[in-house]
């Protein structure tokens, strides 16, 4: 039953569409903040109360794109897509997806990675993701870099300065 909770007052099962969005849309400072309209969030695991990984059910509209093209140092990240056909930047330049299709980004790797939906209709997907402690983001294309502390991203120019 989609509405049946465990002892700890979390839903067993739900319906993914029903979750409602995740209230911030982007946690990047401005000026990228923005740069994620036509982005929506459904964050799958957070329900659950999932600690060890996340899970989300991503919506991006014509023309958004999932992230700032970035890679993660000790984050394993998967992405299954649901509905429409994103294109996918890596490194290596863009490759088209369909429904069905799969992605995977190791840690490490740093092989920059981002989603965009070149429309006309909705992108549907889901994005799973480690929690790894101490993790770090890079962003080539950007004056950006992220740390992992204390349960919350810090964002910092290249430089080290903060935003």
């Amino acid at each position: 039953m989609p509405n049946d909770r465990n002892e700890h007052s979390q839903p067993r099962a739900t319906i993914a569409g029903h979750v409602e969005p995740r209230r911030l849309p982007s946690a990047y400072p401005e000026p990228f903040a923005s740069r994620m309209a036509g982005r929506e969030k459904r964050q799958l695991g957070e329900v659950f109360g999932l600690r060890n990984f996340g899970v989300n059910l991503t919506t991006l509209q014509p023309g958004a794109i999932s992230a700032l093209r970035h890679s993660h140092e000790t984050q394993d990240e998967f992405i299954y897509v649901l509905k429409g056909n994103p294109m996918l930047r890596t490194d290596a330049g863009e490759m088209p997806l369909a429904p069905g299709m799969c992605a995977g980004f190791r840690a490490g790797s740093g092989d920059a990675h981002q989603l965009f939906n070149p429309g006309p209709d909705d992108v549907e997907y889901l994005e799973i993701g480690d929690r790894s402690p101490g993790d770090s983001v890079h962003y080539p294309d950007d004056d950006l870099m992220a740390q992992w502390v204390d349960g919350r991203w810090k964002f910092l120019h290249k430089d080290g300065r903060a935003y």
